[in-house]
Protein backbone atom coordinates (compact mmCIF):
# COMPACT_ATOMS: atom_id res chain seq x y z
CA UNK A 1 0.00 0.00 0.00
CA UNK A 2 0.93 3.70 -0.82
CA UNK A 3 2.49 5.60 2.39
CA UNK A 4 0.12 8.39 3.47
CA UNK A 5 2.60 10.95 1.78
CA UNK A 6 1.93 9.41 -1.99
CA UNK A 7 -1.50 8.29 -1.34
CA UNK A 8 -3.04 12.16 -0.31
CA UNK A 9 0.51 14.77 -0.70
CA UNK A 10 -1.85 17.37 1.24
CA UNK A 11 -2.01 15.52 4.58
CA UNK A 12 -1.00 18.12 7.35
CA UNK A 13 -2.07 15.64 10.15
CA UNK A 14 -2.62 12.24 10.89
CA UNK A 15 -3.13 9.24 13.70
CA UNK A 16 -0.45 6.59 13.15
CA UNK A 17 0.36 3.68 16.28
CA UNK A 18 3.62 3.22 17.54
CA UNK A 19 5.01 0.20 16.15
CA UNK A 20 8.43 0.70 17.62
CA UNK A 21 11.08 3.31 19.48
CA UNK A 22 14.62 3.13 20.08
CA UNK A 23 17.58 5.55 21.33
CA UNK A 24 19.15 6.60 18.29
CA UNK A 25 22.47 8.73 17.85
CA UNK A 26 20.40 12.02 17.41
CA UNK A 27 17.60 11.53 19.95
CA UNK A 28 15.22 8.19 19.35
CA UNK A 29 13.97 6.59 15.91
CA UNK A 30 10.15 5.76 15.84
CA UNK A 31 8.42 3.37 13.40
CA UNK A 32 4.91 4.41 12.93
CA UNK A 33 1.63 2.06 11.45
CA UNK A 34 1.03 4.40 8.94
CA UNK A 35 2.95 8.00 7.63
CA UNK A 36 2.79 10.86 5.77
CA UNK A 37 6.35 12.41 6.64
CA UNK A 38 8.34 11.99 3.42
CA UNK A 39 11.59 10.71 4.20
CA UNK A 40 14.57 12.53 2.95
CA UNK A 41 15.57 10.89 -1.11
CA UNK A 42 15.94 12.11 -4.34
CA UNK A 43 17.48 15.37 -3.55
CA UNK A 44 14.17 16.57 -1.45
CA UNK A 45 15.09 17.25 2.07
CA UNK A 46 12.65 14.85 4.34
CA UNK A 47 9.34 16.56 6.61
CA UNK A 48 9.79 17.42 9.96
CA UNK A 49 6.65 18.58 12.62
CA UNK A 50 5.65 16.80 15.61
CA UNK A 51 4.54 13.49 16.77
CA UNK A 52 2.46 13.92 20.01
CA UNK A 53 4.22 16.30 21.80
CA UNK A 54 7.71 15.43 20.49
CA UNK A 55 9.63 16.86 17.74
CA UNK A 56 10.29 15.29 14.42
CA UNK A 57 13.63 16.36 13.26
CA UNK A 58 14.28 14.22 10.19
CA UNK A 59 13.07 11.32 8.30
CA UNK A 60 14.65 8.78 6.45
CA UNK A 61 13.73 5.17 4.84
CA UNK A 62 15.57 2.00 6.08
CA UNK A 63 15.28 -1.39 4.94
CA UNK A 64 12.25 -0.33 3.36
CA UNK A 65 10.64 1.45 6.74
CA UNK A 66 9.87 4.88 7.26
CA UNK A 67 12.15 6.00 10.48
CA UNK A 68 11.67 8.95 12.11
CA UNK A 69 13.85 10.44 14.23
CA UNK A 70 12.75 12.67 17.58
CA UNK A 71 13.83 14.22 20.43
CA UNK A 72 11.94 12.12 23.01
CA UNK A 73 10.42 8.23 23.02
CA UNK A 74 7.06 7.32 22.24
CA UNK A 75 5.42 4.53 23.74
CA UNK A 76 5.44 1.32 21.78
CA UNK A 77 1.25 0.46 20.74
CA UNK A 78 0.00 4.36 21.72
CA UNK A 79 -1.85 5.93 19.26
CA UNK A 80 -0.89 9.57 17.96
CA UNK A 81 -1.59 12.11 16.04
CA UNK A 82 1.64 13.64 14.28
CA UNK A 83 1.46 17.17 12.79
CA UNK A 84 3.53 17.97 9.78
CA UNK A 85 5.38 21.12 8.95
CA UNK A 86 2.86 21.99 6.14
CA UNK A 87 4.70 25.47 5.42
CA UNK A 88 8.11 23.73 4.71
CA UNK A 89 6.52 20.72 2.52
CA UNK A 90 4.60 22.32 0.77
CA UNK A 91 7.01 24.57 -0.13
CA UNK A 92 9.19 21.34 -1.29
CA UNK A 93 6.60 20.69 -3.66
CA UNK A 94 6.92 23.67 -5.10
CA UNK A 95 10.81 23.55 -5.22
CA UNK A 96 10.42 19.84 -6.72
CA UNK A 97 7.58 19.97 -9.11
CA UNK A 98 9.32 23.49 -10.85
CA UNK A 99 12.73 21.66 -10.89
CA UNK A 100 10.83 18.88 -12.99
CA UNK A 101 9.32 21.67 -14.97
CA UNK A 102 12.72 23.06 -16.20
CA UNK A 103 14.70 20.01 -16.39
CA UNK A 104 11.95 18.49 -19.03
CA UNK A 105 12.17 21.49 -20.92
CA UNK A 106 16.03 21.63 -20.92
CA UNK A 107 16.23 17.81 -21.66
CA UNK A 108 13.57 18.11 -24.55
CA UNK A 109 15.33 21.55 -26.22
CA UNK A 110 19.56 20.21 -25.70
CA UNK A 111 18.88 16.96 -24.99
CA UNK A 112 21.14 17.38 -21.64
CA UNK A 113 20.04 15.39 -18.52
CA UNK A 114 19.84 16.31 -14.74
CA UNK A 115 22.61 14.56 -13.15
CA UNK A 116 22.35 16.36 -9.80
CA UNK A 117 19.78 17.42 -7.44
CA UNK A 118 19.85 19.53 -4.24
CA UNK A 119 17.19 21.03 -2.85
CA UNK A 120 18.28 23.68 0.26
CA UNK A 121 16.07 26.12 1.85
CA UNK A 122 18.23 29.15 -0.08
CA UNK A 123 18.71 27.69 -3.19
CA UNK A 124 17.92 24.46 -5.30
CA UNK A 125 20.61 23.62 -7.74
CA UNK A 126 20.59 21.61 -10.71
CA UNK A 127 23.69 19.94 -12.54
CA UNK A 128 23.46 19.32 -16.13
CA UNK A 129 25.76 17.25 -18.15
CA UNK A 130 25.91 19.79 -21.05
CA UNK A 131 26.54 23.59 -21.57
CA UNK A 132 24.47 25.79 -21.21
CA UNK A 133 24.26 30.06 -21.33
CA UNK A 134 22.61 32.45 -19.77
CA UNK A 135 20.66 33.47 -22.32
CA UNK A 136 19.26 30.17 -22.89
CA UNK A 137 18.39 29.33 -19.52
CA UNK A 138 16.81 32.83 -19.08
CA UNK A 139 14.66 31.35 -22.57
CA UNK A 140 13.89 28.10 -20.47
CA UNK A 141 12.34 30.29 -17.41
CA UNK A 142 10.53 31.92 -19.47
CA UNK A 143 8.82 28.62 -21.07
CA UNK A 144 8.69 27.38 -17.44
CA UNK A 145 6.47 29.43 -16.24
CA UNK A 146 4.40 29.62 -19.14
CA UNK A 147 3.41 26.46 -18.31
CA UNK A 148 3.11 27.43 -14.58
CA UNK A 149 0.26 29.81 -15.50
CA UNK A 150 -1.19 26.95 -17.57
CA UNK A 151 -1.80 25.39 -14.43
CA UNK A 152 -1.88 22.02 -15.64
CA UNK A 153 -2.30 18.70 -13.71
CA UNK A 154 0.52 16.91 -12.05
CA UNK A 155 -0.34 13.24 -13.04
CA UNK A 156 1.56 10.37 -10.71
CA UNK A 157 0.70 7.02 -12.38
CA UNK A 158 2.83 3.17 -11.69
CA UNK A 159 2.83 1.71 -15.21
CA UNK A 160 3.36 -2.07 -15.92
CA UNK A 161 6.33 -3.19 -16.95
CA UNK A 162 5.13 -3.65 -20.68
CA UNK A 163 3.67 -0.23 -20.51
CA UNK A 164 7.19 1.15 -19.08
CA UNK A 165 9.06 0.18 -22.22
CA UNK A 166 7.09 2.46 -24.32
CA UNK A 167 7.38 5.49 -22.44
CA UNK A 168 10.21 8.16 -22.82
CA UNK A 169 11.06 9.29 -19.75
CA UNK A 170 14.05 10.71 -17.54
CA UNK A 171 15.25 8.97 -15.35
CA UNK A 172 19.64 9.20 -13.51
CA UNK A 173 19.63 5.34 -13.49
CA UNK A 174 18.60 2.21 -14.54
CA UNK A 175 15.68 1.39 -12.37
CA UNK A 176 13.67 -2.19 -11.58
CA UNK A 177 10.77 -3.28 -10.03
CA UNK A 178 7.56 -0.61 -9.82
CA UNK A 179 8.62 2.90 -11.23
CA UNK A 180 6.71 5.81 -9.92
CA UNK A 181 6.25 7.92 -13.09
CA UNK A 182 5.77 11.58 -12.66
CA UNK A 183 4.47 13.67 -15.82
CA UNK A 184 3.51 17.29 -16.74
CA UNK A 185 2.17 17.41 -19.83
CA UNK A 186 3.86 19.31 -22.47
CA UNK A 187 6.40 19.94 -19.96
CA UNK A 188 8.22 16.42 -18.58
CA UNK A 189 7.73 12.94 -17.96
CA UNK A 190 10.42 11.91 -14.94
CA UNK A 191 10.76 8.68 -12.72
CA UNK A 192 10.28 10.19 -9.02
CA UNK A 193 10.28 9.02 -5.49
CA UNK A 194 9.14 12.78 -4.25
CA UNK A 195 6.38 14.71 -3.18
CA UNK A 196 4.84 17.08 -5.54
CA UNK A 197 1.56 20.13 -6.24
CA UNK A 198 -1.53 18.75 -8.22
CA UNK A 199 -1.57 21.55 -10.53
CA UNK A 200 1.28 23.48 -11.71
CA UNK A 201 -0.55 27.02 -11.15
CA UNK A 202 0.42 26.31 -7.28
CA UNK A 203 4.11 26.78 -8.04
CA UNK A 204 3.51 30.32 -8.69
CA UNK A 205 7.05 31.31 -10.44
CA UNK A 206 10.27 29.92 -11.27
CA UNK A 207 13.34 31.91 -10.49
CA UNK A 208 16.80 31.28 -12.16
CA UNK A 209 19.37 32.54 -9.79
CA UNK A 210 22.66 31.86 -11.15
CA UNK A 211 24.68 29.54 -13.64
CA UNK A 212 28.38 28.48 -13.76
CA UNK A 213 30.24 25.85 -15.46
CA UNK A 214 30.74 22.64 -13.32
CA UNK A 215 32.40 19.26 -13.92
CA UNK A 216 32.00 19.47 -17.83
CA UNK A 217 28.55 20.94 -17.62
CA UNK A 218 26.78 23.17 -15.87
CA UNK A 219 25.20 24.06 -12.45
CA UNK A 220 22.26 26.64 -11.97
CA UNK A 221 20.18 27.78 -8.82
CA UNK A 222 16.72 28.67 -8.93
CA UNK A 223 13.88 28.84 -6.12
CA UNK A 224 10.28 28.51 -6.84
CA UNK A 225 6.98 30.26 -4.99
CA UNK A 226 7.25 31.56 -1.99
CA UNK A 227 11.03 31.08 -1.67
CA UNK A 228 11.37 32.78 -4.60
CA UNK A 229 9.44 36.08 -3.56
CA UNK A 230 11.50 35.94 -0.39
CA UNK A 231 14.63 35.92 -2.21
CA UNK A 232 13.17 38.68 -4.48
CA UNK A 233 12.16 40.83 -1.62
CA UNK A 234 15.81 40.36 -0.19
CA UNK A 235 17.51 41.31 -3.23
CA UNK A 236 14.67 44.59 -3.64
CA UNK A 237 16.12 45.57 -0.07
CA UNK A 238 19.60 45.14 -0.88
CA UNK A 239 19.52 46.99 -4.53
CA UNK A 240 17.82 50.10 -2.51
CA UNK A 241 19.95 50.49 0.22
CA UNK A 242 22.49 50.50 -2.68
CA UNK A 243 20.72 52.94 -4.41
CA UNK A 244 20.61 55.15 -1.17
CA UNK A 245 24.17 54.99 -0.87
CA UNK A 246 24.46 55.79 -4.64
CA UNK A 247 22.30 58.56 -4.53
CA UNK A 248 20.52 56.60 -7.95
CA UNK A 249 17.67 55.42 -8.80
CA UNK A 250 17.91 51.50 -8.73
CA UNK A 251 17.51 51.13 -12.88
CA UNK A 252 20.48 52.75 -12.36
CA UNK A 253 22.54 51.36 -9.72
CA UNK A 254 24.85 49.61 -11.89
CA UNK A 255 25.76 52.20 -13.83
CA UNK A 256 26.31 54.27 -10.80
CA UNK A 257 29.06 51.79 -9.08
CA UNK A 258 30.87 51.55 -12.83
CA UNK A 259 31.59 55.12 -12.27
CA UNK A 260 32.32 54.93 -8.80
CA UNK A 261 34.92 52.16 -9.78
CA UNK A 262 36.23 54.02 -12.44
CA UNK A 263 36.45 57.31 -9.88
CA UNK A 264 38.18 55.02 -7.54
CA UNK A 265 40.64 53.20 -10.14
CA UNK A 266 42.19 57.20 -10.48
CA UNK A 267 42.24 58.21 -6.92
CA UNK A 268 44.32 54.67 -6.50
CA UNK A 269 46.40 55.62 -9.48
CA UNK A 270 47.00 59.19 -7.91
CA UNK A 271 48.01 57.64 -4.13
CA UNK A 272 49.73 55.22 -6.09
CA UNK A 273 52.14 57.72 -7.58
CA UNK A 274 52.08 60.14 -4.61
CA UNK A 275 53.27 57.11 -2.35
CA UNK A 276 56.28 56.49 -4.80
CA UNK A 277 56.83 60.40 -4.67
CA UNK A 278 56.75 59.78 -0.45
CA UNK A 279 59.05 56.14 -0.80
CA UNK A 280 61.86 58.23 -3.11
CA UNK A 281 62.29 61.31 -0.91
CA UNK A 282 62.29 58.46 1.99
CA UNK A 283 64.96 56.52 0.53
CA UNK A 284 66.72 59.51 0.08
CA UNK A 285 67.23 59.89 3.91
CA UNK A 286 69.33 56.23 4.33
CA UNK A 287 73.23 56.48 3.71
CA UNK A 288 74.50 53.86 0.97
CA UNK A 289 76.44 51.07 1.86
CA UNK A 290 75.08 49.88 5.29
CA UNK A 291 75.67 46.20 6.19
CA UNK A 292 71.65 46.02 7.48
CA UNK A 293 69.46 48.41 7.40
CA UNK A 294 66.14 47.88 9.28
CA UNK A 295 63.43 50.62 8.86
CA UNK A 296 60.38 51.22 10.48
CA UNK A 297 57.28 53.28 9.02
CA UNK A 298 53.56 53.58 9.76
CA UNK A 299 50.50 53.12 7.23
CA UNK A 300 51.91 51.04 4.58
CA UNK A 301 50.27 48.08 3.09
CA UNK A 302 52.21 44.80 2.37
CA UNK A 303 52.80 46.25 -1.36
CA UNK A 304 53.75 49.07 -0.45
CA UNK A 305 56.58 47.42 2.18
CA UNK A 306 57.84 45.70 -0.65
CA UNK A 307 58.58 48.31 -3.13
CA UNK A 308 60.53 49.93 -0.35
CA UNK A 309 62.78 47.16 0.26
CA UNK A 310 62.77 46.85 -3.19
CA UNK A 311 63.77 50.56 -3.98
CA UNK A 312 66.40 50.72 -1.06
CA UNK A 313 68.27 47.80 -2.21
CA UNK A 314 68.14 48.73 -6.03
CA UNK A 315 69.97 51.92 -4.31
CA UNK A 316 72.58 50.23 -2.41
CA UNK A 317 71.62 51.48 0.76
CA UNK A 318 71.71 48.75 2.56
CA UNK A 319 73.55 45.09 1.84
CA UNK A 320 70.53 43.27 3.67
CA UNK A 321 67.34 45.54 4.01
CA UNK A 322 64.24 44.76 6.70
CA UNK A 323 60.82 46.98 5.95
CA UNK A 324 58.16 47.04 8.97
CA UNK A 325 55.12 48.99 8.65
CA UNK A 326 52.88 47.94 11.74
CA UNK A 327 52.83 48.60 15.48
CA UNK A 328 53.66 46.68 18.97
CA UNK A 329 50.24 45.94 19.68
CA UNK A 330 48.78 44.53 16.04
CA UNK A 331 51.86 43.14 14.97
CA UNK A 332 54.23 43.88 11.76
CA UNK A 333 54.00 43.33 7.87
CA UNK A 334 57.58 43.14 6.74
CA UNK A 335 59.81 42.47 4.09
CA UNK A 336 63.23 41.77 3.87
CA UNK A 337 65.90 41.42 1.34
CA UNK A 338 69.39 40.60 0.22
CA UNK A 339 71.75 40.68 -3.16
CA UNK A 340 74.38 38.69 -1.43
CA UNK A 341 72.60 35.92 0.67
CA UNK A 342 70.05 33.23 0.68
CA UNK A 343 67.02 35.04 2.14
CA UNK A 344 64.42 31.59 2.53
CA UNK A 345 67.03 30.57 5.02
CA UNK A 346 67.51 33.92 6.49
CA UNK A 347 63.57 34.53 6.70
CA UNK A 348 62.77 31.14 7.96
CA UNK A 349 65.34 32.13 11.13
CA UNK A 350 63.40 35.37 11.88
CA UNK A 351 60.22 33.59 11.34
CA UNK A 352 61.57 31.15 14.08
CA UNK A 353 62.48 34.25 16.60
CA UNK A 354 60.25 36.78 16.15
CA UNK A 355 56.63 34.90 16.36
CA UNK A 356 56.45 35.66 12.32
CA UNK A 357 54.88 33.98 8.96
CA UNK A 358 55.92 34.29 6.04
CA UNK A 359 58.48 32.98 2.76
CA UNK A 360 59.64 34.00 -0.57
CA UNK A 361 62.55 33.66 -2.62
CA UNK A 362 65.98 33.09 -2.25
CA UNK A 363 65.95 37.36 -2.80
CA UNK A 364 63.47 38.66 -0.62
CA UNK A 365 61.22 37.02 1.71
CA UNK A 366 57.96 38.55 3.09
CA UNK A 367 54.93 38.10 5.89
CA UNK A 368 54.63 39.33 9.67
CA UNK A 369 55.91 39.82 12.85
CA UNK A 370 54.45 39.22 15.99
CA UNK A 371 56.92 41.02 18.41
CA UNK A 372 58.50 44.77 19.56
CA UNK A 373 60.66 46.80 17.26
CA UNK A 374 63.06 46.93 19.95
CA UNK A 375 63.08 42.20 19.24
CA UNK A 376 63.10 42.66 15.54
CA UNK A 377 65.26 45.63 14.87
CA UNK A 378 67.91 43.28 17.49
CA UNK A 379 67.23 40.10 15.73
CA UNK A 380 67.41 41.39 12.27
CA UNK A 381 71.07 43.00 13.49
CA UNK A 382 72.08 40.07 14.62
CA UNK A 383 71.30 38.11 11.88
CA UNK A 384 72.59 40.20 9.26
CA UNK A 385 76.00 40.80 10.44
CA UNK A 386 76.55 37.31 10.27
CA UNK A 387 78.13 36.62 6.65
CA UNK A 388 76.02 34.95 4.48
Amino acid sequence: MEPLYYQTPYVKEFDAIVTACRPAKHGFEVELSQTGFYPEGGGQPSDTGRIGEVHVTHVEEKHGVVVHETDAPLEVGSTVHAAIDWEQRFSNMQQHTGEHIISGLIHAAYGYDNVGFHMGHDEVTVDLNGPLNWEQLKEIEKKANAVVWANLPVQVTYPGEEELKTIDYRSKKELTGQVRIVEIPGADICACCGTHVDYTGEIGVIKVLSLMNYKGGVRFSMLCGDRALENFEAKTEQMQTISNLLSAKPEKAAEAVSHLKEESGRKDGEINHLWQRILTMQADVYPQGQKALAVFEQGMTPVLVRQFANLLLEQEKGETVLVCSGDDASGYNYTAGSLGRDMRAFGKELNARLQGRGGGSTQMVQGTFRASREEIEKVFQELARIEA
